[in-house]
């Protein structure tokens, strides 16, 4: 025999196996050498495959024809034995042990999913609680399954569907409001309220209400007394019940009572109120003295308060602020000697992140800073060109929410620039424009008319402030500068003239012009007074 302690997983895919780890086991059966040799099984480690195997793998598994390996099996992680054995050159299988059977090798049949879970049911599976449908369970599975308030539904169906190859024997069962949920209409099933005034009890995971002995039950049929009185009826062979309508003036008309004083285990039974239309809802009674084990609290923050450790006692399971309490935080005893649940832990409480891909769904929102342990925060700014429209920053609450919702960025856009009197634009580049509005980062440039000379900045920017980058420039009537007359001089010199101004010419030596045309001026639209004077010479006068 051949061992090959290796921390492997093997996968077949004919078979949905949950989990196959811990070591293999290598068998050489002598009667199957005549048979063909099989190739390595496909081999992985942590869940990637590998390489198809060393060399030294692939001589040993020539000869190998059994594979034993530890399985892991269904949603609970159960540990059982499985092997696959070669067969005509095929590796087949795998097959598992069966606790049930003896610890036979049982093919593994196809498992079966929850599809869908009614919200007012309770699904149980080995005592664990079901509480999101899409749940894969093995072969041979079976569940639990109650309305989460006894007495308030009644159970339609079969309270034990149980996985068969890929199938359930039965539907999920549904629940069926009664007379308080519905208003108290006739064609509904009655109502029954479950009080213990004294001792314990539990419901259990398939709806059957365990109490311990020397507890004292009131079951209350709720039904319009002035329709007619229901009847009370029970499956225990000695039992002898009080029943009767409820004394209290605010009871009388609509809860008939039936009491169990002092419960002994002969009062195990199913009680049954019928309406007088025969429409009936129950309760069944399975009394037992059954304690659990002391409740063991390891975890970090974890305190707990036990009310006992018998059936129907309960403990209670609370965590310091700022974190969760993981797990069902209330545990009762129940008829099975276990807890109806694990000992939960204490998790901090975390928000939603917003630092993984696709957390900010917001377009152009970035993350400044980032908490999302309870009292942290989450600190938003915009991409360039945007600005925040909401609170900057938000808090993570004690519920594992934001306080607040996301912020969100809208583009920066400066209004349409005032054209100055006698200007227009000659460029404009605005992307993103929206309904004459310029976005951050458009320019725009001007230029006057005529004989006007721009005053101020030529070209502006939209800026991410919103605003432009400098006012808007003027156009101011200008007259233009005419040069330098031939044999004279003009004064004063300019690039331009404002309105009101003087230009006079002196002529050269020898040179002379008309004394009413030697001073022209510039005239309010731009335009001068006169030409620019001659300067003419004394031979020519």
């Amino acid at each position: 025999m051949t061992y090959m302690k290796k921390h492997l997983v093997l996968f077949f895919l004919l078979f949905s196996v949950w989990e196959v780890s811990y070591y293999v086991i290598g068998k050489v059966l002598p009667e199957d050498f005549t048979s063909d040799s099989c190739p390595p099984p496909l081999l992985a480690q942590n869940g990637s495959q590998t390489e198809k195997g060393e060399s030294r793998i692939r001589k040993e598994y020539s000869h190998i024809r059994e594979v034993k390996f530890s399985g892991s099996i269904g949603p609970l992680g159960e540990k059982r034995l499985c092997k696959i054995k070669c067969i005509g050159g095929q590796w087949v299988g795998p097959l598992c042990a069966d606790q049930q059977d003896n610890g036979r090798f049982q093919p593994l049949f196809k498992n079966c999913k929850l599809e869908y879970i009614n919200p007012h049911l309770l699904v149980t599976f080995k005592n664990i609680t079901i509480h999101n449908p899409g749940v894969v369970f093995p072969h041979g599975s079976q569940l639990q399954v109650r309305c989460n308030e006894l007495g308030l539904y009644k159970l339609l169906g079969t309270a034990t569907p149980r996985c068969h190859n890929g199938e359930w024997t039965t539907r999920l069962p549904s629940c069926v409001p009664t007379t308080m949920l519905t208003n108290f209409t006739e064609d509904s099933p009655p109502t029954i309220l479950i009080k213990i005034p004294s001792g314990s009890a539990s419901v259990e995971p398939g709806g059957d209400l365990a109490v311990f002995p020397g507890s004292t039950l009131h079951f209350e049929c709720l039904y319009p007394r002035r329709v007619g009185s229901p009847d009370w009826t029970w499956t225990t062979p000695l039992g002898q019940y009080l029943t009767g309508w409820a004394i209290a003036s605010e009871e009388r008309d609509w809860k008939y009572r039936l009491s169990i004083y002092y419960a002994k285990s002969q009062d195990s039974g199913t009680f049954t109120c019928a309406t007088p239309r025969g429409i009936t809802n129950s309760v069944s009674v399975h009394v037992v003295a059954v304690t659990c084990e002391p409740i063991s609290v390891s975890g970090m923050h974890l305190t707990v308060r036990v009310e006992g450790t018998r059936l129907g006692h309960s403990a209670l399971f609370q965590c310091p602020t700022g974190y969760v309490v993981s797990g069902s935080p209330n545990l009762t005893c129940q008829a099975s000697g276990k807890w109806s649940s694990l000992v939960p832990k204490c998790e901090p409480v975390k928000c939603p992140p917003f630092n993984t891909p696709g957390g900010l769904e917001a377009p152009h929102l970035q993350l400044e800073e980032h908490n999302n342990s309870y009292g942290g925060r989450a600190v938003f700014s915009c991409a360039w060109g945007y600005k925040l429209v909401g609170a900057p920053g938000i808090e993570c609450e004690i519920s594992g929410n934001w306080s607040g919702k996301l912020p969100k960025c809208v583009p920066v856009q400066c209004q349409p620039p005032v054209l100055p009197v006698h200007g227009h634009l000659i460029q404009s580049e605005s992307p993103g424009m929206d309904g004459g509005r310029y976005a951050v980062g458009s320019l725009v440039q001007f230029a006057c008319k005529g004989a006007h000379l721009l005053e101020g900045e030529a070209s502006i920017i939209c800026t991410e402030t919103g605003f432009w980058s400098h006012p808007p420039p003027f156009c101011k009537p200008r007259c233009p500068y005419l040069g330098e007359p031939e044999n004279g001089l003009v004064a004063p010199t300019k690039f331009a003239y404002d309105p009101g101004d003087e230009l006079q010419v002196t002529c050269n030596p020898g040179f002379e012009s008309k004394i009413e045309e030697q001073r022209i001026k510039c005239l309010s639209d731009g335009k001068w007074s006169g030409v620019m004077p001659n300067c003419t010479s004394y031979e020519q006068i």
